[in-house]
């Protein structure tokens, strides 16, 4: 059994809420957690993020929680014509996978629920992807000596929202969520409102798909492979 575990913490409302769980989960069993916090260096409010992480994390290791706090900065400036948000999504791996590895964990979870799913499904379709495209997040995945586990792929936001309001856990909001530029925040904010209003089940059923279609992914590339040998 590890004795160290990593959660990708930014200080938001789920990342906050999944943190904690773990902590209280943690606690009295040896297992330590470190909360892996990512300054990306791309909003006005980053430094303040970064102190109310920190600041939280102090709070709980006084309470007795088997807590550890670690933060990297990056200086990131896409390039022309670059995504803003696949420059700073590949760097915030890249800077969670390096914190982890030097905290000695072998496991990063992060907190991608139910809604994000069907998102990223719904933007992939946009995209024209194919089975692996639609397959969305996995929901847990060994990548470069690590394992990438989303626990909560399967919970609901209300859920989340209502674990906060229970433990009275404080959280940033990252202003940037209201950006329209980003293709996540224009589905978020104008089409998701919609769609869940004609179809209730939406979520639920697009998270659905996307676990049918990782299923299919999976049985696609065993075939592969059996193929592959059989040529070899």
């Amino acid at each position: 059994m590890p004795r160290a575990v990593a959660v990708a913490y930014s200080g938001g409302r789920d990342s906050t809420a999944l943190l904690h769980a773990t902590l209280l989960a943690a606690a009295g069993q040896g297992l330590e957690v470190h909360a892996l916090h990512v300054h990306h260096g791309l909003s006005d409010h980053a430094d303040d993020w970064l102190a109310h992480c920190e600041r939280q994390c102090v709070r709980w290791a006084r309470q007795g929680l088997p807590v550890r706090f670690q933060a990297e900065r990056l200086a990131l400036v896409p390039a022309r014509g670059e995504s803003v948000e696949a420059v700073a999504r590949t760097a915030r791996y890249a800077a969670l996978r390096r914190m982890a590895r030097a905290a000695g964990c072998t496991m990063v979870l992060l907190a991608h629920h139910r809604r994000d799913q069907a998102e990223t499904l719904l933007l992939q379709a946009l995209r024209g992807a194919g089975v692996a495209g639609l397959a969305g997040m996995p929901a847990s995945v060994e990548r470069d000596g690590l394992t990438w586990a989303r626990p909560w792929l399967d919970r609901a936001p209300e859920a989340i929202a209502a674990y906060v309001r229970r433990h009275r856990l404080r959280h940033i909001e990252d202003d940037s969520n209201a950006d329209r530029r980003h293709a996540r925040n224009r589905l978020r904010l104008e089409v998701w409102p919609a769609l869940s209003a004609a179809f209730p089940q939406a979520e639920a059923a697009l998270a659905d798909a996307a676990r049918w279609a990782a299923d299919a992914d999976a049985v696609l590339r065993e075939l592969a492979q059996a193929d592959l040998a059989a040529c070899a």
